[in-house]
């Protein structure tokens, strides 16, 4: 696999429904794009970074800048023979994951298409199906929110997460346990508590919940440590984990019981499948978390979630949910069962849909050995 060159694109994708989460509401993505063009094959990347640099440092713009001038030139012009070697090329650049886990990506996918292989048996997937749950953001509303669970479960999703944060929690999950003792209901802080929340965290344990995901600081995994001796609820921890190593450590300290694996967030398919390797080794079980990818990361998560320890629905939901019209076709469907089935096609087993892709375009840049950056178009 010789990368001759890298596009960058940005594309504009509506929401079906505003998500809201503790950082902000959104209505819309601005979605950053790669293409790797290799002697004749093309394959595409999605960068999860958001518009702003709420979730993780990262952003869109950081994405474009650190992807243009230092991962794409040192992608370029090297003759692979695996998607796992993207990593080593990349390691000078510190951070900024989500960049790295576009471009590396898009290599596994190459690989996967360059030895006639489905991607999930390249990355060690074992699932013929996948088990889904779904995401519901904050409302406007507690009646709002219970009309949403109500048509998730009614679509066959196994698992219901709810967004939380001080002022929209307890009462909330009081009146989801009320009407549905039975659920699998999880709810997501994306940090939004402190230490002074300690006794209110507490009530949690009353709803059943099958873990609460990222309670306190993004970069603390200490004092998550000293709440889970505190909560009966397993935590889960998603923002705090930047690598397998971060995973031991939160392990070893007792940190959570449940590691989200968001593929972007981790730098690339090679760490997310070593963090989930570090996990299974001491039996603690994760899930593929999202991050509003369109069906290009989106068939990649569920190609990631066949690994053997995915032992809990994650956030890989249809298509529908959050599209009106994704990019890639078949879009991505999920049963009345709430399961996707995988397929044996060589790559994602989606095909892009560059005509689609082309009118949603705000900006492109290609990137060539020696050339630098080409003139921005939109």
């Amino acid at each position: 696999m010789k990368i001759e060159a890298v596009t960058l694109r940005e594309i504009r994708m509506p929401l079906v429904h505003f998500f809201e989460t503790s950082f902000g509401r959104t209505y819309s993505r601005r979605i950053l794009l790669v293409t790797l063009h290799c002697q004749g094959l093309t394959t595409w990347g999605e960068c999860v970074a958001g518009e702003d640099p709420f979730y993780s440092e990262e952003s869109i713009e950081t994405a474009w800048y650190v992807l243009r001038d230092y991962l794409a030139p040192a992608l370029i012009g090297k003759d692979l023979k695996r998607g796992a070697e993207c990593a080593a090329l990349f390691e000078r650049v510190r951070g900024h994951r989500m960049a790295k886990a576009a471009l590396e990506n898009a290599c596994w996918v190459a690989e996967a298409q360059e030895k006639n292989l489905p991607l999930w048996q390249l990355l060690g997937g074992s699932r013929k199906e996948i088990a889904c749950g779904v995401s519901i953001g904050i409302q406007d509303s507690v009646e709002q929110l219970l009309e949403k669970i109500e048509n998730e479960l009614a679509a066959g999703y196994q698992r219901i997460k709810v967004k939380v944060k001080p002022g929209w929690d307890v009462a909330v999950l009081a009146r989801i346990r009320k009407r549905w003792p039975k659920i699998v209901l999880s709810c997501d802080a994306n940090s939004a508590y402190r230490l002074e929340d300690f006794e209110h965290l507490k009530k949690f344990d009353e709803f059943g919940l099958l873990m609460i995901e990222q309670p306190l600081w993004s970069d603390e995994i200490f004092q998550h440590a000293a709440l889970q001796k505190q909560l009966k609820t397993d935590i889960c921890l998603d923002e705090s984990i930047h690598s397998a190593r971060d995973a031991e450590a939160a392990i070893e300290l007792g940190a959570c019981r449940i590691i989200n694996v968001k593929v972007g967030r981790l730098g690339g398919f090679s760490e997310a499948i070593a963090t989930h390797d570090i996990c299974r080794q001491h039996k603690i079980p994760v899930w593929c978390g999202g991050m509003l990818e369109s069906g290009i990361g989106r068939a990649q998560n569920v190609a990631l979630s066949t690994l053997e320890n995915f032992r809990l629905p994650g956030d890989v939901s249809a298509s529908q949910r959050y599209w009106k019209e994704d990019i890639v076709e078949p879009e991505i469907e999920v049963s009345a069962q709430g399961t996707i089935a995988i397929n044996d096609q060589p790559g994602t087993g989606y095909r892009v849909r560059e005509d689609l892709i082309e009118k949603l375009t705000a900006r492109k840049e290609e990137i060539r050995r020696g050339a630098g950056a080409s003139a921005p178009s939109s």
